[in-house]
């Protein structure tokens, strides 16, 4: 166990170093509208980048980092701890639910035509996002009150300790449930559900298309509509396809939580290593989207050098300026 708690302690180090600074460069970024992308993705984008970054802050940083660091600090404090916990949980749901209304976006604007028009627009991307975030944090407000003190000391309030009654009241066994299934088994089917009519529509006007070009006989000639969906597809896809590869595991544990009842506390070393590990991956999962970006957008990673180059160059044309 201690060699596992160094790993982590290392594992969250290294996301909090790398994760931070990157989300700032990547919102910049996306937010100068240089990319190649619509307005429309963009704000999806950014929003993602932002919650993303938001949950390193809340999660990674307050949560993680001080409990490896400062495990008795300020944050303990029982009313600060139980602010910081419903703060990861509302950033994680929004970096969830930000990637299951990106991934509606871009079925609309792929397999709605009609649609597409009223709906692909950067009004309704600000309204949906929103009123997104803003249901996700009121909806997250109740479990302030999940937590009582671990100890007294000097009248103070220290640590977040499960109430005796969470896992056993009707009341918090039903937000609990609720909590679950909003985040992160509804999100699992819905990008599953999207993806799949995704592809299926593609695979179909593909054919259709290649049959009204005469490319069913062999003929090779280029089709700016189906480059357009095939680089929406692979946005699409990477970053959808990451989410239910990384959060797989914690819907694993989450349903062996269910059908097993057994009370976190009581967990032996491997039930508790495999938890950890599924947590740590869902963790990655909030802070992925920057290197997917990267990975299937030439005009992102451009824009990225440039941001990343600028502040070397700017030294140096300033160095050079004093020496002559």
């Amino acid at each position: 166990m201690a060699s596992f708690y160094s790993f982590g302690k290392i594992y969250y180090t290294i996301l909090a170093i790398i994760g931070v600074p990157v989300d700032l460069v990547v919102i910049v970024t996306l937010s100068q509208g240089k990319c190649g992308l619509s307005t429309c993705t963009t704000r999806y984008l950014v929003a993602m980048a932002t919650a993303d970054l938001l949950f390193i802050i809340s999660a990674v940083l307050l949560h993680r980092i001080s409990f490896y660091y400062f495990p008795v600090s300020f944050l303990e404090i029982t009313p600060v701890c139980s602010i910081t916990i419903v703060l990861l949980y509302a950033a994680s749901e929004c970096s969830v639910w930000f990637t299951v209304t990106f991934s509606f976006d871009r079925f609309v604007a792929i397999c709605c035509q009609k649609l597409k028009t009223k709906y692909c627009t950067k009004k309704t991307a600000a309204v949906v996002l929103s009123t997104t975030c803003i249901l996700l944090c009121l909806k997250n407000v109740p479990f302030y009150f999940r937590f009582e003190p671990g100890e007294i000391i000097n009248n103070v309030p220290w640590f977040c300790k499960e109430k005796p009654y969470y896992y056993t009241d009707p009341t918090w066994v039903a937000v609990d449930w609720f909590d679950k299934v909003l985040t992160p088994l509804l999100p699992f089917v819905l990008i599953l559900l999207l993806n799949a009519l995704t592809v299926r529509y593609i695979l179909v006007t593909s054919r259709v298309r290649k049959g009204l070009r005469g490319q069913s006989k062999g003929e090779n000639r280029s089709d700016p509509e189906m480059e357009s969906r095939r680089k929406s597809v692979i946005l699409l896809f990477t970053v959808s396809g990451s989410f239910i590869l990384l959060w797989f595991l914690y819907i694993t544990y989450f349903l062996y939580y269910i059908i097993t009842g057994i009370n976190s506390e009581y967990y032996n070393d491997s039930l508790y290593i495999f938890a950890e590990v599924s947590i740590m991956l869902m963790d990655l999962s909030c802070c992925s989207n920057t290197f997917i970006y990267g990975l299937t957008q030439s005009k992102f990673r451009e824009q990225f050098k440039s941001m990343v180059k600028y502040p070397v160059t700017s030294i140096i044309q300033l160095m050079n300026k004093q020496n002559n």
